[in-house]
């Protein structure tokens, strides 16, 4: 029997993962409506239907930066770990370590129906002032709901290394950047304004402790998934940079890509619209402390680290545009991303909103 394969879905074997299935005891039978699932990340997500269930499969990319077999171990293992727990996520049905099966591990999932906002709202959510604040609200609840996670209970306790987490991050991301010096034609950190000054500044206010916790690692607006029927988050997604650490830090990742007072997208790297009725950084503040109970007193610090580390990242796109790696119109654009994060962080150390 053949299968006919949607255009990209070279890196998945649709034969093997039956095979692999029959193993698992999961159906049996042809795999049937295969569809490729787009989003941000370079992973392969795959959706399909066996024995009347549908399933999504998630896998590495051909050639991703980093093990890709060990990103998808870790993911399924955060994911397998989140079951019967309060934070909205995708359920994990199973996990395959063995390479060999489709040439990297992988996992599937249930499928998810929700979607995502920086991409488009259904009428209920696009029409409504007081929906849309409901999704800010449910945004930060499911964040509180992940940094309360027994991450020890729920078997993460060697997921991660709290031990100097803080100590190490700053400083991980100006070797960071001093790496993009082999990529010629970059001019180096010359176009990036007060870099140095903010990593000095973040290296001299660091907090001296924290309550360790389970991390999402790249918290924001493309990675939750909105319920159709209802202004609350189906799931998060996308948990490739999970770890233990310092749960705050995805509160500062949530505000440097949350758009400045009354809505202004100028400083951020995420666009929503409308935006009118989401709630402003403030309130989601005042939320998450109270339902975490956290100590806030620092947090100018995760905010000012969130859009450095955010534009150190997004200048490494540039650098690599400049020795043609990759197209210069998105290097540029990211460049400009990164030079308006690193202008927002400069305020916020002098103390201003935004």
């Amino acid at each position: 029997m053949t299968i006919d394969r949607p255009h990209g879905l070279e890196l998945v074997d649709l034969d093997s993962l039956s095979a692999w299935m029959d193993g698992e005891g999961l159906g049996s039978g042809p795999i049937v409506d295969v569809a490729q699932l787009t989003g941000g990340s370079q992973n392969v997500l795959l959706r399909f239907n066996r024995s009347g269930r549908g399933y999504v499969l998630r896998r590495p990319p051909a050639n991703p930066r980093h093990d890709g077999s060990d990103t998808m171990r870790r993911e399924a293992r955060v994911l397998k770990a989140l079951k019967g727990s309060d934070v909205p996520h995708a359920g994990l049905i199973a996990a395959c370590d063995d390479a060999s099966v489709l040439g990297a591990a992988f996992y599937l999932m249930e499928p998810l129906e929700g979607f995502n906002a920086a991409v488009g709202m259904p009428p209920l959510h696009a029409g409504s002032p007081a929906a849309r604040r409901a999704m800010g609200l449910s945004v930060v609840d499911g964040l509180s709901r992940v940094a309360l996670i027994d991450y020890a209970a729920v078997g993460l306790a060697d997921f991660g290394k709290p031990d100097g987490f803080l100590e190490r991050q700053a400083r991980r991301w100006l070797t960071q950047l001093e790496s993009y010096g082999e990529f010629p034609g970059w001019p180096g950190a010359v176009g990036l304004p007060d870099v140095g000054p903010i990593g000095d500044w973040l290296e001299a206010h660091r907090p001296r402790t924290f309550r360790p916790g389970l991390m999402h690692g790249d918290f924001h607006l493309k990675n939750v998934l909105f319920r159709q029927d209802a202004p609350v988050i189906e799931a998060i997604i996308d948990w490739e940079l999970s770890t233990i650490g310092d749960p705050l830090v995805d509160l500062g990742w949530l505000l440097a890509t949350w758009p400045g007072p009354g809505g202004d997208m100028s400083q951020t790297t995420i666009v929503v619209e409308p935006w009118e009725g989401f709630p402003e950084s403030e309130e989601l503040v005042e939320v998450y402390g109270r339902l975490t109970g956290s100590d806030l007193s620092n947090l100018n610090w995760y905010r000012v680290f969130a859009c450095y580390k955010l534009a150190l990242i997004l200048e490494g796109s540039y650098a690599r545009a400049c020795a043609g790696k990759a197209p210069m119109d998105i290097g540029q654009r990211l460049h400009g991303n990164a030079v308006r994060l690193l202008g927002r962080a400069g305020r916020w150390i002098e103390g201003k909103r935004t």
